[in-house]
């Protein structure tokens, strides 16, 4: 779905900027920006200048070596913050985010372990259609038979809109449940799945 399609539903009041934002893909705040560049230049205030120009913010090798040789020759051992504030003492222009990433190029300190992710229920999508699930159980449905049930619902309202069994799960089981959901209902907005094999490319 294109902005404008999510910014007229969201007009409409029938979408929050939160469950907007999740249809184009984009946090609410990256939405709420698309808003107002939006209204103030149309459909030219979304296009991302930085694409199209250089940056005349952008760091001359000369200013790496610098900072780089800075650290080295004065504050080997110290942390990125300490060091950044030293370094906006001595006039220096640049952000902490560009400070870090710099020194952490060049292997002058090291990266912060990433803190681990805590899982959140997700709420269900506002409208149909935005997400379909799809996945597969393997069981013996009937004595002495064992089949894979593949079943592709809706994560608005829990409606299953394919439900097949196969002898294994596969790609042309997962093709033939996406087919059967176009049919039905057309094209949906974004699709869910487990980490199998069949869905993902090395």
């Amino acid at each position: 779905m294109r902005f404008e399609e999510a910014y007229s539903v969201w007009i409409e009041k029938r979408l929050s900027q939160e469950e907007a934002a999740r249809i184009l893909g984009v946090y609410n705040r990256t939405f709420r920006r698309y808003i107002d560049r939006y209204e103030d230049n149309g459909l030219d205030g979304l296009l991302d200048k930085r694409l199209t120009q250089a940056s005349s913010r952008r760091a001359s090798v000369d200013e790496v070596i610098a900072l780089a040789r800075q650290y080295e020759s004065r504050y080997r051992g110290w942390n990125v913050k300490h060091f950044h504030s030293w370094y906006r003492r001595d006039g220096g222009q640049r952000s902490y985010t560009w400070v870090k990433n710099t020194l952490q190029s060049r292997g002058l300190v090291s990266r912060a372990a990433k803190k681990g992710t805590h899982r959140k229920r997700r709420d269900p999508s506002p409208l149909p259609g935005m997400i379909v699930h799809q996945g597969g159980s393997t069981h013996e449905w009937v004595p002495g038979k064992k089949w894979d049930l593949i079943v592709t619902m809706d994560d608005a309202t829990g409606e299953h809109y394919s439900m097949l069994f196969v002898q294994e799960e596969c790609t042309d089981s997962s093709f033939q449940g996406v087919r059967d959901v176009i049919l039905q209902r057309g094209l949906f907005s974004s699709f869910y799945t487990d980490r199998g094999s069949h869905y993902l490319h090395a």
